[in-house]
């Protein structure tokens, strides 16, 4: 085996890709910071416990593991950065209030997502703190929308759900916490022949409409008439029934600005931390969700200091795709003289304007088309002017 050769879904990402990447990042921080949005970098390595706090603990599989050679200590590297944000605004930051973050670099993981993904994502989110009404949520998710716009995504499809459906179900009966993990897992996976099998365990500590209910949640995708449905079943359940109201509001709100929005009550994606609605985005030419978010109110406890928080995230990488990139933009070639101020003012000037301009160092005259330049600078009379570079 070559020395040189990247592990398996670790990948270099060429010029023309970079320079596509880094103008959707700096675009969609841009628009994060018009919208109050305050920019953090936490450290790539810290040590275990603390990426596992909170939401972490479900990345504990997905986490890259070292031995710190001053402590003795296990650290790891970063699979998500949303507790690392949570981890700033309860310890560091320490702000009463609302606070909003947003963040933008690599994580690594173990496994890659979906048959194409990569296993160094460029994260990029937002966060926002000390709200707890459905108004935050709203102002996440159409946060989330404005940055797949930037990034092009045609068709863009909304997923809602809400882990409060599942966990007031759950609230209502009497089971042992391994009966609920079975059905969590069940659900999760959408396997009806197992929930089919708990139906026996259920009849006797759950309510018909609730055990009804849990049976059919896989079912529970699709239009509003699935919160109809929903609603008719358990209008007796007041924290189901606001679960329902709340994902029915956000659909009011958002639906003229996606392609069209569907609900799974199922989605039990993150529920041992997500606290409220959850949401996934999908784009024409993506078979994987491009967006995820949602609300997860407890998160900071782990720090020290509990606040009503949501937020989204997505893999600028994967994001980047939807648009094919434009060529490397073409340069202009200088000769190098470094007496000559007149020549050195020229190249300034075309640099503060946006232009790419290239010395040529002594050496290479004759590979004038190898720097990536369509055009150079002439000197005609006393002026330096822009010429097309001539084939030699």
């Amino acid at each position: 085996m070559r020395n040189w050769l990247l592990p398996e879904y670790v990948e270099d990402i060429l010029p023309t890709e970079a320079l596509h990447i880094e103008a959707l990042r700096r675009q969609m921080v841009d628009l994060l910071y018009r919208h109050g949005y305050q920019l953090v970098n936490p450290p790539l390595l810290e040590y275990v416990e603390s990426l596992l706090s909170g939401s972490g603990s479900d990345m504990d599989l997905q986490m890259f593991k070292v031995i710190d050679q001053f402590s003795g200590r296990m650290m790891g590297l970063r699979a998500d950065m949303t507790p690392q944000v949570a981890r700033i605004d309860a310890h560091l930051l320490n702000c009463e209030g609302i606070t909003r973050l947003c963040y933008a670099s690599s994580v690594l993981r173990t496994t890659q997502s979906g048959l194409t993904g990569t296993r160094e994502p460029l994260q990029i989110g937002a966060e926002l703190y000390g709200h707890a009404g459905l108004e935050s949520d709203i102002e996440i998710q159409r946060l989330m929308l404005q940055c797949l716009a930037i990034s092009g995504a045609n068709k863009v499809h909304l997923d809602l759900g809400h882990v409060g459906v599942f966990r007031g179900l759950i609230e209502t009966a009497n089971i042992s916490s391994e009966l609920e993990t079975e059905l969590f897992n069940s659900l999760q996976a959408k396997d009806t022949t197992a929930l089919k099998s708990l139906d026996a365990e259920l009849s006797g500590c759950i309510d018909k409409p609730v055990r009804q209910a849990l049976m059919l949640l896989p079912e529970f995708y699709g239009d509003k008439k699935v919160l109809v449905r929903m609603h008719k079943l358990l209008s007796d359940y007041p924290a189901i029934r606001l679960a329902l109201d709340e994902l029915a509001t956000v659909e009011k709100e958002l639906a003229s600005e996606v392609d069209s929005i569907a609900f799974d009550l199922a989605d039990l994606r993150g529920y041992h931390y997500h606290s409220g609605m959850v949401f996934a985005a999908y784009a024409k030419g993506c078979s994987n969700a491009i967006a995820l978010g949602g609300r997860y109110d407890e998160i900071g406890k782990a720090f020290g200091r509990a606040r009503p928080a949501t937020g989204f995230s997505m893999d600028l990488r994967e994001l980047s795709k939807l648009i094919k990139p434009k060529t490397y933009p073409r340069g202009v070639l200088a000769p190098y003289d470094n007496q000559d101020k007149n020549l050195q003012q020229t190249i300034d000037q075309l640099r503060s304007s946006g232009e790419i301009v290239v010395i040529e160092l002594p050496g290479h005259k004759g590979n004038k088309h190898t720097f990536n330049c369509d055009r150079q600078l002439v000197l005609k009379n006393t002026s330096w002017i822009v010429e097309t570079l001539k084939n030699d």
